[in-house]
């Protein structure tokens, strides 16, 4: 019997949601995510960015979210509401199970705003969906990484050649694989990559399906703490310089963004004022996430650890570094297309 992905510290599951799945369910989940994460779902119909600019409603913010992050300290504590009242803008808030899903809501017109990692605009960007970068988090090397069970034999990347190594296709950790495979001297074609989403890659990784697995927080801090999983390597090289920043972007549609800039600063703003409370309380603003994500303390404290607080525009480095990974995506034909990640800046976007 397998494991849940997190575990409350009763043992009970955090969120059933996380919890491995079986049978033709199973199937139609992992189908979902992997024609998310290629950009599959994100085909273009025609008039769809027409029909999404109509959606706009001035008086409704609508946010998407991931379990974990900023964003979800964002709407537990409530102050954007208190920001937005003054202009009679209400906040709707939606969960998603993962960022291409959460850009694929962007793209038909379902949020205004949200936030994912490096890769899935990229994929998304790649297949025309209508986006436009507002800010980023600083770095957060150390929040993803490769791990492998703790009795393992394998004791560097160089000994990934062969080897099984569970993932989510085109995910921050794609890029995170890509890179130190690179620098061991390993082509990417040398491994067997086993595209899995979370839930289902940790039950692999459990049963021995797998002899590695590439996740970011709060999963890896679960890896971790419940299953002492070994990190084989993370975002930071040997020398301590950055192998890959990991960065978290916030997002809103191309539509939205030239429609409300006041708004998406206003966002903005918020969020960069959120980071400096976080950075100054970090023991409650863990505890917050802990009441809304439902992880154990320790698991949690792991995370938030590895996390980077303070939102800010984008500026041409953050973008140059996109566009590397954009390029890298392309050669290894993961995206259709080369893309000009700077077309889908927010000053691009108010033009």
């Amino acid at each position: 019997m397998t494991s849940p992905i997190l575990s409350s510290a009763n043992g009970q599951p955090a969120d059933t949601r996380f919890a491995p799945l079986t049978g033709q369910r199973r199937r139609r989940l992992i189908i979902a995510a992997l024609v998310a994460a290629t950009g599959l779902a994100y085909g273009l119909v025609t008039g769809r960015a027409e029909a999404q600019s109509q959606t706009i409603n001035p008086k409704v913010l609508r946010i998407g979210y991931q379990k974990y992050g900023t964003l979800t300290l964002l709407k537990a504590r409530g102050t954007l509401e208190k920001r937005l009242a003054p202009e009679g803008i209400t906040v709707k808030w939606t969960e998603f199970p993962a960022g291409p899903q959460l850009l694929e809501g962007l793209n038909v017109g379902a949020i205004d705003f949200g936030t994912v990692g490096e890769a899935p605009p990229i994929f998304a960007q790649a297949a025309g969906a209508q986006l436009a970068y507002i800010g980023n988090e600083p770095p957060a090397p150390t929040a993803e990484a490769i791990v492998v069970p703790k009795g393992s034999a394998i004791k560097s990347v160089a000994d990934l050649r062969g080897k099984r190594v569970a993932l989510n296709k085109g995910s921050n950790v794609h890029y995170l694989l890509v890179r130190q495979l690179e620098k061991a001297g390993i082509p990417y074609s040398e491994i067997q990559p086993v595209y899995l989403p979370p839930a289902d890659a940790r039950a692999a990784f459990e049963r021995g399906a797998v002899d590695a697995w590439v996740i970011w927080d709060p999963f890896l801090a679960a890896a971790e703490k419940q299953l002492g999983a070994r990190v084989l390597a993370d975002g930071r090289g040997a020398d301590g310089k950055n192998v890959v920043s990991n960065h978290q972007f916030y997002l809103a549609s191309r539509p939205y963004a030239q429609a409300r800039p006041q708004t998406v600063k206003l966002i903005l703003d918020e969020l960069a004022a959120l980071g400096a409370w976080a950075e100054k309380n970090p023991k409650e603003a863990a505890s917050v996430l802990t009441r809304e994500v439902g992880l154990e303390p320790a698991v949690l404290d792991l995370a938030v650890s590895r996390f980077s607080y303070g939102a800010r525009p984008v500026s041409a480095e953050v973008l140059a570094e996109q566009q590397r990974i954009a390029d890298v995506f392309h050669t290894l034909k993961l995206i259709p297309k080369p893309i000009r990640v700077a077309d889908a800046s927010w000053q691009e976007a108010q033009r």
